[in-house]
């Protein structure tokens, strides 16, 4: 019988992936709090997940050849969203430094336990191949 990482793992590892894109969008907001017309994004880490998870159900589309037409690919991720702010600033940027700060700590708390909780399964895993 052999062991699928997949069901082994459960939504963890693409929570912590999603967690790691978050974490990187949320930084780039909070390098850019001075910078005119900026505008804060983020994403919707529900949305994501179910997402890719459902998406991980589908089958994807892969070239194999040099000359096929490459489908679905944009500069853009669809799922990265701009945020409204409370207190708009008058030179046009929406990064509100206590908000990007709030969400970062929460995502970065949030990306920890999902790493705690996989390192712990990869434990057990090895445990249950070693017999112990």
């Amino acid at each position: 019988m052999s062991i699928s990482f997949a069901n082994a793992l459960g939504i963890h590892e693409t929570a912590l992936q999603v967690r790691g894109q978050r974490a990187s969008i949320l930084a780039n907001n909070l390098a850019n709090v001075d910078t005119p017309n900026y505008k804060a994004r983020d994403l919707d880490f529900k949305q994501v997940l179910a997402g890719k998870t459902s998406a991980a159900q589908h089958f994807s589309l892969q070239a194999t050849h040099q000359r096929h037409l490459v489908v679905g690919t944009s500069s853009e991720d669809p799922n990265v969203l701009y945020r409204v702010p409370h207190q708009p600033s008058i030179d046009g940027n929406t990064v509100e430094d206590q908000i990007e700060h709030a969400e970062y700590m929460k995502n970065a708390l949030a990306f920890q336990a999902s790493f705690t909780f996989l390192n712990s399964k990869f434990k057990g895993l090895t445990s249950a191949i070693r017999g112990d």
